[in-house]
């Protein structure tokens, strides 16, 4: 006996949930129409398709940084743990080194700008002393 599942799993809409995935991390159609070298109504079209090809979904997910199948198999709690993983992942491997000590630079800013104000002191001063 064959059984048939009563509650189907919707198909995907791959275009809208390109769509809620650009708009969580922020990103500008322009932003992916350059990446893809297609203009910004391509973009907007892609999004309005139900279907789109592998070939580019893989593109836009290389641009969002998270697997194909967090576009293909959209669903908010799991896209948003492997985009927080995705960025997280990379995150930590940035290796930030500060080669100067900032309070170093805000003392150096100080001083530039109390000789500023010097210069200015004794401009006035040369001003008003030559009309009493």
């Amino acid at each position: 006996m064959e059984t048939v599942d009563a509650n189907p799993l919707p198909k995907a809409h791959h275009g809208r949930n390109i769509k809620r995935l650009r708009e969580i991390l922020g990103v500008k159609q322009e932003y992916i129409a350059n990446e893809l070298h297609i203009t910004q109504q391509a973009v907007s079209k892609l999004e309005q398709k139900e279907e789109v090809e592998d070939e580019v979904l893989e593109k836009i997910a290389k641009i969002f940084n998270v697997p194909v199948d967090a576009i293909k198999n959209l669903n908010e709690e799991a896209s948003f743990n492997i985009i927080a993983n995705s960025y997280h992942d990379n995150a930590s491997s940035v290796n930030y080194n500060c080669h100067f000590n900032p309070i170093d630079k805000v003392v150096e800013l100080y001083e530039r700008l109390l000789d500023t104000e010097k210069e200015k002191v004794a401009m006035l001063e040369k001003l008003l002393g030559g009309t009493k």
